[in-house]
């Protein structure tokens, strides 16, 4: 199966996929490692849909080889998220989609305001970016699991629910 992760940064997305992958013993992969690692080679001015090109091909590869993969990323428009429904369709196995959220703003601040970056060179967004990210309303089916007040242990626990259901 392919499990899409979305939600804006500082939800504690990356946390719970991470966590995810490790209990699933699936592959992970993360768009802002491969955007990060276009960036350093320094012949693009500006990766912009590069990094989700090539997190889709290697989802692709992976799932043909029959494993399960989780895809970390922001996902924020129908178009991404369409794109992994094809991604999916071609490697014929099932896509969950799963939306990560805070409802507590003022955690939600906090972490985004707090947290550092465990890939080198990556600049975070600041809380202001993160507000005025264009997110679209979703239309497709997903699952919602919302952070606030809670472990990733325990949201990666709900998450493998609703997965087993």
């Amino acid at each position: 199966m392919l499990v899409a992760f979305a939600g804006l940064p500082g939800t504690g997305k990356t946390s719970i996929a991470r966590e995810l992958a490790r209990r699933l013993r699936a592959t992970y992969l993360r768009v802002d490692t491969v955007e990060q690692a276009l960036r350093s080679c320094g012949t693009l001015e500006t990766v912009v849909a590069e990094g989700y090109e090539a997190i889709y091909r290697l989802a692709e590869d992976n799932l043909n080889l029959g494993l399960t993969v989780i895809a970390d990323s922001v996902n924020p428009l129908e178009i991404t998220r369409e794109a992994w429904a094809e991604v999916a369709r071609e490697a014929n196995v099932r896509l969950i989609n799963v939306e990560i959220t805070c409802s507590d703003e003022m955690e939600h601040r906090r972490r985004a305001e707090t947290r550092s970056s465990d890939i080198p060179d990556l600049v975070l967004p600041t809380w202001d970016k993160i507000q005025n990210r264009e997110y679209h309303p979703w239309t497709q089916p997903r699952i919602v699991i919302d952070t606030a007040g809670r472990s990733v242990s325990a949201c990666v626990d709900e998450l493998i629910s609703q997965l087993a259901s």
